[in-house]
């Protein structure tokens, strides 16, 4: 963080440099443009012979010197500008390490089956992002077989919020009510907050609509038992429609926010019932990476100074504990009381018979002519009565 800390002022100083500049320049450009303008008008309106008096040919060498004189100092605060902007790249390079390969799993994807995959992960990546025509693409040129099936419901989505995104409401409608039984499943609230968000729409057009936003209210009728009060409150803003809800004290109806909100209740439905994830997995791994990166390079320059090369061997486990915060937790973990480990899937969590849970190695070492002994109760088992735990 530090590093892109350094970095980032390095940037801000280039930026404010070339506004300066760009002010300069306008400035110094434009008094030149109308001093040239004038001494042209004074010609022409002080001589109309064809020759040049002495005076007048001072007043143009003058000019020309000026002309010359900020057109070189226009030239070198541009040459300034090139310095500072190579002094961003110097801070690139002092405080980033360009050879990451030393943190990189060898042979991650070679094979064409692991390469396939990973194609696949981008271009599922691409749809997710709207950019459909470079997934097409990259379908044809890595060669991928990717059923029309699997694109669908990212082309729908896709339409659905780009429609949102211009206050068109009818398409996420006409989903929500396709999928009502679904989503009622999930105790989804998409389909009352399209209703409410176009209900507000109709107040928005005064007492001209009041009767049609009164009519359509009929919509809110499936969801009063869960949504009573936010009803009421929809209802109550009635009242205020002359006056305009705006001098209301129903005004937070219209905050622009609730626009965000349904593209975000959209996409976390309509993900959850088609079984995506709501972030894409590419996203979501490079953000772990870069989080990462610098522990596992700072512990590796330590483990290289020290000679402690053989400790991570394993490219498949890490060698410290990196906390990529709260919202990267999918999935509980559980790290064994008397190993001190994180059980894995070939050494799972048991639940010994006085209800306490260990991890399988622990309940190995344990093990003593197939009794074991509870480490936290005094409890004689069998080791056969270990059963596995799934969290």
């Amino acid at each position: 963080m530090d590093s892109c800390v350094n970095v980032e002022r390095e940037v801000d100083k280039v930026l404010s440099k070339f506004a300066a500049v760009g002010d300069h320049s306008s400035r110094t450009l434009q008094d030149l443009i109308e001093h040239i303008s004038n001494i042209r008008k004074e010609l022409s309106e002080g001589n109309d012979a064809s020759d040049v008096t002495a005076t007048q040919s001072l007043v143009l060498n003058q000019c020309l010197k000026k002309v010359k004189d900020t057109c070189q100092r226009l030239s070198n605060d541009h040459k300034d500008l090139h310095s500072s902007v190579s002094k961003v790249g110097k801070a690139i390079d002092r405080n980033f390490i360009q050879d990451i390969s030393a943190c990189s799993v060898e042979g991650a994807f070679v094979g064409e089956e692991k390469r396939s995959l990973l194609n696949e992960v981008i271009c599922e990546h691409f749809f997710r992002q709207g950019m459909l025509d470079i997934g097409e693409q990259l379908i044809q040129d890595a060669r991928l077989q990717i059923d029309e099936a699997q694109k669908e419901p990212f082309f729908e989505l896709n339409r659905i919020l780009e429609a949102l995104k211009q206050h068109n409401l009818f398409p996420a409608l006409e989903w929500a009510k396709r999928n009502r039984e679904r989503l009622q499943q999930q105790s989804s609230a998409l389909e009352f907050k399209l209703h409410r968000l176009h209900f507000i729409e109709l107040l928005k057009g005064g007492p001209a609509r009041q009767m049609e936003a009164l009519l359509y209210s009929r919509n809110f009728e499936p969801f009063a038992y869960h949504h009573a009060k936010e009803i009421q409150t929809l209802m109550g803003s009635l009242l205020y429609v002359q006056q305009g809800v705006h001098n209301s004290p129903y005004l937070h109806l219209l905050d622009p926010i609730h626009w965000l909100d349904i593209c975000d209740v959209f996409t976390r439905d309509a993900c959850q019932l088609l079984g995506l994830s709501v972030e894409s997995p590419l996203s979501v791994a490079f953000a772990a990476g870069c989080i990462s990166l610098p522990s596992l390079l700072n512990i590796n320059h330590v483990m290289k100074q020290r000679q402690c090369t053989n400790v991570w061997n394993q490219k498949d486990e890490l060698p410290i504990e990196i906390d990529l915060g709260g919202e990267t937790r999918y999935h509980s973990i559980f790290a064994c009381p008397i190993l001190r480990q994180q059980t894995t899937e070939t050494n799972p969590p048991v639940r010994l018979v006085c209800g306490h849970v260990i991890s399988r190695d622990a309940l190995n070492k344990l093990n003593t002519n197939n009794k074991v002994k509870c480490p936290y109760c005094p409890m004689e088992q069998n080791a056969v009565d270990a059963r596995p735990v799934q969290f």
